[in-house]
């Protein structure tokens, strides 16, 4: 099977840190741009962050400073470590692969719609709460 697979995802405290993954199966993610995305009870998706197949790094504003996504070949995952969560970190995570899409395009206010995207994971819940 062709796919991608996003998991991790729990419940937090505030303050918390939670490690998701997206693993690949059917393809090799270092020649893709691995996007993460986001959505919140009631909001529009967002893209938070971007790994690109020649190692650069995008992060939207809401959590730059605070998660770190990375890539390992080893493995063929991508992860996205979250630190310092908020209360306003509570979505259901989707991570995405393209092999056109850039960064900048995935990081994003107004990202594509799932189906634009070469490879779309099925989301993983990330619920911050005391």
């Amino acid at each position: 099977d062709v796919q991608l697979q996003a998991s991790g995802g729990g419940l937090v405290q505030p303050g918390g840190s939670l490690r998701l993954s997206c693993a690949a199966s059917g393809f090799t993610l270092d020649y893709y741009n691995i996007g993460w995305f986001r959505q919140a009870p009631g909001k529009e998706r967002e893209g938070i962050s971007c790994h690109s197949r020649d190692g650069s790094t995008e992060y939207a504003d809401s959590v730059k400073g605070r998660f770190t996504i990375s890539r390992d070949d080893a493995s063929n995952t991508v992860y996205l470590q979250m630190t310092n969560l908020k209360y306003e970190d509570t979505a259901v995570y989707y991570c995405a692969a393209d092999f056109s899409l850039l960064c900048i395009a995935m990081v994003t206010t107004t990202p594509l719609g799932e189906h634009q995207y070469d490879y779309w994971g099925q989301g993983t819940q990330v619920t911050v709460s005391s």
